[in-house]
């Protein structure tokens, strides 16, 4: 039944992605927490923001379809389609938002872990980025959060290329493949090595997203 369930909303993803194409969604704003911030550490391809650090709004692009490829997730089936209005270049396994929330306890700070829903443009290439841990990655394991920010770093995390679409979003590798397929992220979309290449290799600053 979910295996079908997943075919038909794939089905209807494509039915509304075309009509995307010919008529651009205007987005407002979510409340959401976002879970990533980037350093980089290789070349920067192109980047469209100041640094690598996400803000807190969760604000969507208003995007523009351009010519060429453009890319949608399915957070519902946790696919990812590289396409063409009449071809798929790719179909991959990914991995998206668990829709979780985190509450720290003695602050009432909170972090629902979701990949937003909406039209984005791609706005940053880097390769092998490093990610700087935020506060929610050590009060999730139960540790102290660290004043040295050295001990932040991680340069294994987020594999050897990531792809930004806004407020701190990224497509990005992972050390967990056995995992794509199930929505288990703090909010970016998780992709297999070979996938997240040839996704890089096909996408450019402007490359439009659309999240289901």
């Amino acid at each position: 039944m979910r295996v079908l369930s997943c075919l038909l909303f794939s089905v209807a993803v494509v039915a509304v992605t075309l009509l995307i194409v010919r008529r651009p969604m205007m987005t407002t704003a979510v409340d959401t927490i976002q879970p990533s911030e980037v350093l980089y550490n290789g070349r920067i391809t192109a980047f469209g923001g100041a640094n690598g650090d996400s803000d807190t709004t969760g604000r969507r692009s208003q995007a523009r379809h351009l010519k060429g490829p453009y890319i949608v997730i399915d957070r519902y089936c946790n696919k990812l389609f590289l396409r063409t209005e009449d071809s798929i270049l790719l179909e991959a396994l990914c991995s998206t938002g668990s829709g979780g929330e985190l509450v720290d306890a003695p602050t009432g700070r909170r972090w629902q872990f979701d990949t937003p829903p909406g039209v984005f443009t791609v706005d940053a290439k880097l390769t092998n980025p490093w990610w700087r841990k935020p506060d929610w990655a050590f009060i999730e394991e139960g540790i102290p959060v660290p004043k040295n920010d050295a001990e932040r770093l991680d340069d294994q995390m987020m594999g050897e290329y990531a792809i930004g679409f806004g407020d701190g979003f990224f497509i990005h590798g992972t050390i967990y493949e056995r995992l794509l397929g199930v929505a288990v992220t703090h909010g970016c979309v998780r992709l297999g090595t070979a996938d997240l290449k040839k996704l890089y290799d096909h996408t450019r600053i402007g490359t439009s997203v659309y999240v289901f």
